[in-house]
């Protein structure tokens, strides 16, 4: 494949992801777009699928070969798990945990926030719980978990 189609595919598959659109993402991995992408902005499409929610779309993207632990952007996003671990979103958490994220990894290339720390401001106590479960540590970001702060 080319570079300018590859990279065509690249920008619509982020868009795909962006919109929810689990048919158009399948699609354009069976023509040929790499999972593991980014367009024009860096953005990845695993980050937009965990950032939204989408846990089917993500589990997609993952089987296809995206990595987990890819950070997005430029600066103003981070890695999926953090993404999705700032919403709430247990289920997209879920399916990247499952897929190998890694809880401890600290976005902006290890210098800001880990997603047991997103969860916890959120504050999304299901979502930490599932993070530590996973082995999250709580970093000096974290609000502080347990029965007494829920």
């Amino acid at each position: 494949m080319n570079r300018r189609r590859r990279k065509k595919l690249s920008g619509r598959l982020v868009d795909a992801a962006l919109l929810g659109d689990l048919a158009q993402v399948r699609a354009l991995l069976r023509a040929g777009a790499p999972a593991e992408t980014a367009d024009s902005e860096g953005t990845t499409p695993l980050y937009q699928a965990a950032v939204h929610g989408d846990a089917d779309i993500v589990r997609v993207l993952l089987a296809a070969g995206a990595s987990p632990d890819t950070e997005s952007g430029t600066g103003s996003e981070g890695t999926p798990l953090c993404g999705a671990a700032c919403w709430g979103h247990t289920e997209a958490v879920r399916a990247l945990l499952e897929y190998g994220a890694d809880p401890n990894l600290r976005e902006d290339h290890g210098t800001g926030w880990a997603p047991l720390d997103w969860a916890t401001r959120g504050p999304h106590p299901e979502t930490a719980e599932l993070l530590v479960a996973a082995g999250a540590r709580p970093g000096p970001h974290s609000a502080p978990t347990g029965p007494d702060n829920a």
